[in-house]
């Protein structure tokens, strides 16, 4: 078996098939990691989440910003923005399968035989492995709980709290959970985000850094592979972590990485207006 992770989707699927078919990708062999943000803002989304679904038991998908703001959405919690393409989901007569699958991606994956662990956005620097698949398991629960899906969805946006706690409780908590694992980018040593800044790795605000970058991080030497940072282009020198998101929906390319090889494939894409 060939393990192969890309980077964020948002709706490109003929990228993705390229990809797929140049390294002749076998769904009866091979098995794919998607990093999340598997749509909106791009020209496919329906067309992309049915394809991973008739794919769904040889790939392992985390949830992205993205993907959380299509279950809100659906769920008539959140309006659709200017600029999403998920429409054609909400539209569609097999969107209640799609999104119940959807539903119940996890928000962390580690692969304890590999040692490696696959996020959207990043892990703070502050948490272990233990702790953040912890935290992890907290969200998911309630993404997958009837009961709990809606307050959890109506909570969900905001910047606040910008620091965990432990003492945090509710959809509070939850929502800064969720914050840390399909948003973060910039953070301090201690994990206080900053969620404005979207640029580059010199656009930090005074006192942040990428949260990769901080030697205290406790999960430093363990091998990460996350998205969500376009502005990377897939680029991280941080030993271990590998940045996927090189900004296929903004003109870039998509990036597929054979995990166990270290090779990187890239197809370009055409920028969506």
């Amino acid at each position: 078996m060939t393990l192969y992770a890309v980077g964020d989707l948002q709706g490109c699927l003929e990228p993705l098939q390229c990809l797929l078919e140049r390294v002749n990708f076998d769904p009866a062999h091979d098995h794919l990691w998607l990093v999340g943000d598997l749509v909106n803002r791009g020209p496919q989304s329906l067309e992309t989440l049915r394809f991973l679904f008739a794919m769904r038991d040889s790939l392992t998908a985390v949830l992205g910003n993205h993907d959380l703001h299509l279950l809100a959405v659906a769920h008539n919690i959140e309006r659709l923005k200017k600029g999403d393409t998920l429409q054609e989901i909400l539209d569609a007569p097999d969107c209640d399968d799609l999104l119940d699958w959807l539903r119940h991606c996890p928000l962390l994956h580690h692969d304890a035989e590999r040692q490696i662990t696959l996020v959207h956005a990043g892990i703070p620097p502050q948490w272990s492995l233990k702790k953040a698949r912890k935290r992890a398991a907290e969200v998911e629960a309630a993404l997958r709980d009837d009961a709990l899906l809606l307050p959890f969805l109506d909570g969900m946006y905001g910047n606040e709290p910008s620091q965990w706690n432990s003492r945090l409780r509710g959809v509070t908590r939850l929502r800064t959970i969720t914050n840390y694992f399909t948003r973060m980018r910039f953070c301090t040593a201690d994990g206080r985000l900053d969620l404005k800044s979207k640029e580059g790795l010199g656009s930090a605000p005074k006192g942040y850094a990428p949260w990769f970058s901080h030697p205290e991080r406790k999960m430093r030497g363990e091998r990460i592979l996350f998205g969500h940072w376009a502005a990377l282009q897939g680029q991280c020198s941080e030993p271990g972590v590998e940045a996927l998101d090189s900004g296929c929906v903004w003109g870039g390319a998509l990036t597929l990485l054979d995990v166990d090889r270290g090779i990187r494939h890239t197809c370009h894409c055409q920028k969506v207006s």
